[in-house]
């Protein structure tokens, strides 16, 4: 049986394909688009899906929906209401695209794809607990899911027991954590729904001199977790912005303007709300432990990608395992309608694998055979060397010890917003400068944001202090001592942003400010070329920890194509670019001569 998962309309609209409970592709509309974020309806990534699978629409059993459209227009109707006239403004603009397009979704998929079978709408939070629950390989566990809003839910408990999802309790719209990070976002002159890494990579230069400020006159938090905003501070249920003059006031002046200098009180801010996120996290965790009795704790929702609050309820060992979906966000919702249609709808047999989760790796994007990719740099006369397996990752791991910058494009992109070393860009972690080479030079990008280490799996308690698996990337712990530096006088006297560029180890290029570092773990059998590049560096440097950030540039998303990546590659100051078996050198490359000579379409594989 074929099952198709549809996120669409909000952002980062995706597609998945499920075969008999098996997770046979999933992508995001953006990678094929080149548009970040792409909210429109995912015809390109529902095209790749069905070609990965072998199939055409008409071979679809049934199609799944991330949410309920009725019910999510009945919140945004009811809100409009219940705050006229101030939201005329926004509900003038919002209610065109409803009343044209978003109210008539099954109809619409029923024309674009062909398709006259059944469409399912599962819940918001449904699809989000089932992307987490269903590939964790727990027999059972407690699911907290935390988002901006999906229907009316923005916040929720659920347990899972073998193939079933009983949703527990929930916080409900306006009161939302991801709106109350979202609102600081854009105080803090981000984008909203895709800033928030950028103030959580900002919050530990700042102090929480704020946060008592954000307990005590925004949020009313209970011992449980669960909390009421204080709504005459924010502007997003009536208005076109996060929040207003009374929020303006309370923090001293205006939003501040996007890509204007950064002060420490936008810090002093990150930090604070970034402490308070931690401590509602770390409070539903423990209640989700005591209300469910489980084991283990799964997660999902735009919040999970919160890495360093995924961090703090680790460390605190609320629960024995943690399991976090990596595309964690809307994108991750096809992913979880599909599953919740084979299991919970349907009624079929889940046997968890207990020892690893079923979601490849997430893996699970298009991939370029060596003979399309050699097909490539023939009709582009682009100079190269092909390179066995050993050789391969030999060069390499050498290259990156000389501090050289390497585009790493392998096997299936990855699905979610993290690069797990299939479309990478990746260096030497023991470099103190690579940190503002890699942020400025190459991802052209605000130089106070951290990278992340890739490690090999059965490294990282030599590294960090964590000693569990960490494959995609959400969780965050401390560098170990042994590896650390002690500041001096005058280092402990620097201040904000003036951090960044004292070296806090003997990994300086990974250990942020706080001596901590976002980890993924590398095993041999989920992705084992690049576990070799690891171990053949380690085996030259005594090191197994790299730099691994995604191969793209700010504003852009991740290539997905052998085109895309030579493209980037070119723009950048990167020194190598690795396309499977392939080495390409900068030095023997003649200049692009136009950007557009990249752009035509790329047949997929």
């Amino acid at each position: 049986m074929n099952i198709l998962g549809i996120s669409a309309y909000y952002h980062d609209s995706a597609a998945c394909l499920v075969r008999d409970g098996e997770i046979i592709a999933a992508a995001q509309e953006e990678r094929f688009t080149r548009k970040k974020h792409d909210a429109a309806f995912p015809h390109k990534a529902i095209a790749y899906c069905l070609s990965e699978a072998g199939i055409a629409s008409k071979d679809l059993d049934l199609v799944a929906f991330y949410e309920k459209p009725f019910l999510k227009f009945e919140r945004i109707l009811e809100t409009h209401l219940a705050y006229a006239p101030l939201g005329i403004r926004s509900f003038i603009k919002a209610m065109p695209v409803w009343i044209k397009q978003k109210l008539w979704i099954k109809d619409l998929i029923q024309e674009e794809l062909g398709f006259k079978g059944k469409v399912i709408f599962p819940e918001h939070h449904q699809a989000h607990a089932a992307s987490a629950f269903y590939p964790s390989g727990f027999d059972e566990a407690a699911i907290l899911t935390m988002d901006g809003v999906g229907e009316w839910t923005t916040s929720s408990l659920a347990v899972g027991h073998q193939n079933h999802l009983e949703m527990l309790m929930d916080i409900r719209f306006p009161h939302s954590l991801g709106l109350l990070y979202s609102a600081f976002t854009y105080y803090t002159g981000f984008r909203v729904n895709s800033g928030e890494y950028k103030v959580m990579g900002l919050a530990p230069y700042g102090q929480p001199k704020y946060k008592d400020i954000i307990l005590s006159k925004l949020m009313d938090l209970k011992a449980d977790g669960s909390f009421k905003l204080n709504l005459d501070y924010f502007n997003y249920c009536a208005g076109l912005t996060m929040t207003n003059a009374k929020f303006h006031d309370l923090f001293g002046g205006p939003p501040r303007k996007p890509e204007s200098h950064l002060t420490q009180r936008e810090m002093d801010l990150a930090r604070s709300v970034q402490d308070v996120t931690e401590e509602v996290m770390r409070r539903m965790a423990r209640h989700a432990r005591k209300v469910t009795g489980k084991k283990n704790l799964c997660l999902a929702g735009g919040v999970a990608l919160n890495c360093v609050g995924n961090g703090k309820i680790l460390k605190e060992n609320i629960f024995e395992k943690i399991w976090i979906q990596p595309a964690a966000g809307d994108a991750g919702g096809a992913l979880g309608a599909a599953l919740f249609a084979w299991y919970e709808v349907l009624g079929n047999k889940r046997v968890a694998s207990k020892a690893a989760d079923s979601l490849k790796g997430s893996y699970l994007g298009p991939e370029f055979s060596n003979e399309t990719i050699e097909a490539f740099l023939k009709e582009r006369h682009i100079p190269y060397t092909r390179l066995d397996e050993g050789s391969l990752t030999r060069r390499v791991a050498e290259l990156i010890a000389q501090e050289k910058v390497i585009g790493w494009f392998q096997g299936r992109m990855e699905f979610g917003p993290r690069a797990l070393g299939a479309r990478s860009i990746i260096g030497d972690a023991r470099s103190g400068k690579m940190q503002e080479t890699m942020n400025l030079k190459i991802k052209f990008r605000e130089s106070f944001r951290p990278f992340a280490p890739s490690v090999l799996r059965e490294k990282v308690g030599d590294y960090f202090e964590m000693d569990q698996e960490s494959p995609y990337m959400l969780l965050v712990a401390p560098v170990r001592s042994q590896l650390c530096r002690t500041m001096s006088d005058e280092e402990e006297k620097l201040f904000g942003i003036e951090k960044l560029n004292v070296v806090r180890s003997s990994i300086p290029a990974v250990t942020h400010v706080d001596y901590s570092a976002r980890i993924q773990t590398v095993d041999d059998k989920t992705h084992p070329r690049y576990h070799r590049l690891l171990q053949e560096f380690h085996d030259k440097s005594g090191c197994p920890v790299l730099i691994n950030t995604s191969f793209n540039v700010r504003g852009e998303p991740l290539v997905c194509t052998p085109q895309e990546a030579y493209t980037c590659f070119m723009r950048t100051q990167m020194d190598y670019l690795v396309l499977g078996d392939f080495l390409i050198d900068k030095k023997t490359q003649k200049p692009l001569e136009s950007d557009s000579q990249w752009q035509r379409e790329f047949v997929l594989d």
